[in-house]
């Protein structure tokens, strides 16, 4: 049975491939939803992007014949630009203001209404990103869904970047005595992926375990390279920190992701690894360390003072973790020593677009409230002899349209993750204290 989407204002403007994305059945974009792609067409951000992607997207399609009569889309569907659905008396009854929103509940209700009026039975879906748009739609007795096709992946199947298997002793036995073991090792169904750790342990209820990573063809399982010696003053406290160093160390793998909640160890991990690749190996000529301004691209010219003090806000965290690791004693002292040192750079992930930043060592953070199409961006900046490392935290989001599983860092790490080049470690325990560690589990 066809279903008829109608689609809100935020659909398009996250995704302006959406249109395509409801296979043989009937799009509805109501006029409201054109004037406010209209009103965000000159913003410089990545709304402003993708209003005028869509745009000029239905602009191309005009030539295949009038929108608001319904045009064939490639894929079976109809589209049509809704002009006669425009009756507000239903909708008022419910919420009395003609707000954009409640037009568009308006166009979704009419269609409702007329399918059960003609007997047809088409039925009528509301698809908005908007949580109270959607509680709007239900209290109308309309269906309303989230937009889903952009989703990389379920929250039931986050990749965390090692497993733990419990194996025969003798397995364990083996790789001690011959430093490594092969995928035949273990039991058909495993299917362990490039860079990915793997804890054994014990099946038969010993302490006996051991860790190990899988090599970056996939082919076979092998020791960490690195002793837990400490790096910058920082020692791996967990499992999952010593993974996540092994990689930031790896020069091999120019790709990580780390993610995990707040206290983790994220940023501090990354710019510890940072320091000795920059700063004692000199592998890389410079330390880049950029976060987004929430939301990314917002003009930052309404804060106070020159570049370096409207960033400083935003920039603080990273300051903070700066001045754990060079041991200051006094406000204004890391100032003074990132001035000296010249290899250390903080910016806003607004100055990197256009940018082409080889031989460096990269450090996003934040990076879960950024688009799929400003992952691909920052990430094809990189150049030769570079690392670049996203870090974020998927469930505590600021992007208006994003969540943990449509976000940019968890699309990198669902795509990257069988890619010998990159490697991804989610951090579960909290060591920043035992108050930060329960207000994340808690709150």
């Amino acid at each position: 049975m066809k279903k008829i989407f109608v689609l809100d204002t935020n659909v398009l403007l996250h995704d302006p491939q959406s249109l395509f994305a409801f296979e043989d059945n009937e799009v509805i974009i109501p006029a409201v939803v054109l004037e406010e792609i209209d009103s965000k067409k000159r913003l410089a951000d990545e709304l402003g992007r993708n209003a005028r992607s869509i745009s000029r997207l239905l602009d191309g399609m005009r030539v295949d014949g009038r929108l608001h009569e319904g045009i064939t889309l490639p894929n079976g569907g109809l589209l049509k630009v809704e002009l006669n659905h425009r009756s507000f008396m239903r909708v008022q009854e419910m919420f009395g203001e003609m707000s954009n929103d409640n037009r568009i509940l308006a166009v979704a209700l009419n269609y409702h209404l007329e399918q059960l009026e003609t007997q047809q039975v088409s039925s009528v879906v509301l698809v908005s990103k908007d949580v109270l748009v959607r509680i709007k739609a239900d209290v109308l007795g309309l269906m309303a869904q989230d937009y889903l096709s952009d989703r990389t992946v379920s929250t039931t199947d986050f990749y965390a970047g090692y497993e733990t298997i419990f194996v025969h002793p003798s397995v364990i036995d083996e790789f001690y005595t011959y430093r490594f073991l092969t995928n035949k090792s273990f039991q058909a169904g495993i299917r362990l992926k490039p860079n990915e750790f793997v804890i054994l342990r014990d099946e038969m209820g010993s302490s006996k375990s051991a860790l190990l990573k899988v090599s970056n063809d996939g082919a076979r399982l092998e020791p960490l390279f690195l002793s837990n010696d400490p790096i910058w003053g920082i020692t791996a406290r967990n499992a999952q920190q010593r993974m996540a160093l092994e990689l930031l160390l790896n020069d091999e793998i120019p790709l990580v992701t780390l993610t995990g909640k707040a206290g983790t160890g994220k940023t501090l991990l990354a710019l510890a690894a940072g320091l000795l690749k920059v700063e004692d190996e000199h592998k890389y000529k410079k330390l880049l360390i950029a976060r987004p301004v929430v939301p990314m691209g917002k003009d930052i010219g309404y804060l106070p003072g020159e570049k370096e003090e409207k960033l400083r806000p935003w920039m603080q965290p990273i300051y903070d973790n700066l001045e754990y690791l060079f041991d200051t004693k006094k406000s204004g002292d890391i100032d003074k020593i990132l001035m000296g040192l010249g290899s250390i750079q903080v910016e806003a992930l607004t100055y990197i677009r256009g940018r082409s930043i080889p031989g460096q060592f990269i450090i996003i953070d934040e990076a879960q409230n950024l688009t799929k199409h400003e992952v691909k961006t920052i990430v094809s900046r990189v150049g030769e002899g570079s690392k670049i490392v996203l870090m974020g935290d998927p469930e505590q989001i600021d992007h208006p349209y994003l969540d943990a599983v449509s976000n940019g860092l968890t699309h990198i790490v669902e795509h990257f993750k069988s890619e010998g080049i990159s490697g991804h470690i989610t951090l579960e325990k909290g060591e920043r204290s035992k108050l930060a560690q329960l207000a994340a589990d808690l709150l």
